[in-house]
């Protein structure tokens, strides 16, 4: 199982490779995030390139002039996120801690987009009832256990258009197993019965494989 599983992890990863090189161009200050990140001692568990190029188009596709984000880590989806904003937009990021947070804050400012940028630092259910919004696009990508509250913040500061995305729903199938209860799929789990039962947004989920290895994602669309 362990030989079959690395075969694929390894498949996986070419396959991501072969894309990256022929629809993503060469980005060396993206790059430069993830050394940057991995050198300050943040864990390497930052979307793939592939992953930020779809954030980015997801942003454009709905024109999004307003982002919210859970979750900065050392800021690498941050900027792909802040890339898709015209030159007025803005984008708001929470993150837990402040070491990472410095990461990524000089990590925004070498890639140029540190004035659309707006970071803040602590507890992201301290830290939201204190936003603004109406926000085009959020994406979650932050502690799983506090997703459902996450979610309900994220639909409060929507409007009918708005796009929100739940990252790392899959967990390696372990969302399907009912054997695993810990905290993080629990997490997971209940955001899921929430967006069923809500009847302002239209949601689908994808499994996804690549160099991050199996998970997937939530989209969804709020209608009102």
């Amino acid at each position: 199982m362990n030989e079959r599983w690395t075969a694929d992890r390894q498949r996986w990863t070419a396959v991501d490779d072969y894309f990256t090189t022929r629809l993503l161009p060469e980005a060396p200050d993206l790059e430069g995030v993830l050394t940057a990140s991995t050198e300050a001692g943040l864990p390497e568990i930052s979307v793939s390139p592939a992953q930020g190029k779809l954030l980015n188009l997801l942003a454009r596709m709905v024109g999004a002039k307003s982002i919210l984000e859970i979750g900065t880590l050392g800021g690498y989806s941050t900027i792909w996120l802040a890339r898709a904003l015209p030159a007025d937009g803005r984008l708001v990021t929470l993150e837990a801690e402040p070491k990472h947070a410095e990461v990524a804050r000089k990590n925004l400012e070498k890639a140029g987009v540190s004035e659309r940028v707006d970071i803040r630092v602590g507890q992201a259910l301290d830290t939201l009832p204190g936003l603004s919004g109406p926000f085009d696009l959020t994406f979650i990508d932050a502690d799983k256990p506090n997703n459902p509250g996450y979610f309900r913040w994220a639909l409060e500061y929507s409007r009918p258009g708005s796009v929100i995305v739940v990252d790392n729903v899959v967990r390696a199938g372990a969302v399907a197993d009912p054997s695993n209860t810990s905290a993080a799929i629990r997490g997971v789990r209940e955001v899921h019965d929430l967006i069923a039962t809500e009847p302002r947004v239209d949601a689908t989920a994808l499994q996804t494989v690549g160099v991050k290895g199996y998970d997937g994602f939530t989209l969804a669309l709020v209608t009102g």
